[in-house]
């Protein structure tokens, strides 16, 4: 019990702290940490618990003002895609979701990094940003990863690093906040999870706050490889733990 204990605290400390920096990842940060030794499903309402929290830290710590109208396509879409997510979990080969998020995170992400004028993409405007949403609404349900995508598309999309965070930062928050109010009113939290949610919330305080403060100093061109680098990173984990699990079952 105690080393479940000591990877909890770790995971969360860790994510918590990418996610201050960043404005995102924490799901992708934790999972990468927690899918060694919890079960899915606990790991899954953790890392959503341990997103939103830091997000509710981050979102008081740095704000930014943004225009409200480059938002709501992202929320809107992420309404609909997150009860979908919800349903989806107890049903979602785990492994099989990350091995393929993980390739598209390894693959695409470098190449966006090593590109140093990166064109921006202006097809689908609004509906495109409403489905980037919906899938990160969707994501957001399976286990906090509500960011993941929509951080991708606002790269793409060539947005500055306030605006990206902005958008980000309260679009986590929104899907958050409804996917585990759902979770919650489908009794889907047992008690027994309750003391691990705490210990959670509590490791997470700390480094959100740290991460946040790093934010301040960086500049865009920084900011950018910051993004893509943990994309890749989180990529790079999310192999790490799907490959042995699917070389087991073969």
């Amino acid at each position: 019990m105690q080393a479940l204990y000591v990877y909890v605290i770790a995971g969360a400390v860790l994510a918590g702290f990418v996610q201050g920096l960043s404005g995102f990842a924490f799901g992708l940060v934790a999972m990468s940490v927690w899918a060694w030794t919890l079960e899915p499903q606990l790991a899954a309402v953790l890392a959503l618990f341990g997103a939103l929290t830091g997000q509710v830290i981050a979102a008081l710590t740095v704000r930014r003002a943004f225009d409200k109208s480059i938002l709501w396509p992202f929320v809107l879409g992420g309404l609909v895609g997150v009860p979908f997510g919800v349903w989806l979990l107890p049903h979602l080969d785990l492994v099989v979701f990350k091995l393929c998020l993980g390739v598209l995170l390894v693959l695409w992400c470098p190449a966006m990094l090593m590109s140093q004028h990166l064109p921006k993409l202006a097809f689908g405007g609004r509906v495109a940003d409403g489905v980037a949403g919906a899938i990160g609404g969707a994501m957001a349900g399976i286990g906090g990863f509500s960011g993941t995508i929509p951080t991708l598309w606002c790269t793409l999309r060539g947005f500055q690093r306030d605006t990206q965070r902005a958008v980000i930062q309260n679009f986590n928050l929104a899907m958050l906040v409804v996917a585990f109010s759902i979770h919650l009113a489908s009794g889907s939290i047992a008690r027994s999870t309750v003391p691990l949610l705490g210990l959670v919330a509590v490791a997470v305080a700390v480094p959100v706050l740290l991460g946040a403060r790093l934010y301040i100093g960086i500049s865009e061109a920084v900011f950018r490889k910051l993004v893509l680098s943990l994309l890749t990173a989180s990529g790079v984990a999310m192999l790490a733990s799907a490959v042995p699990a699917l070389m087991q079952r073969a």
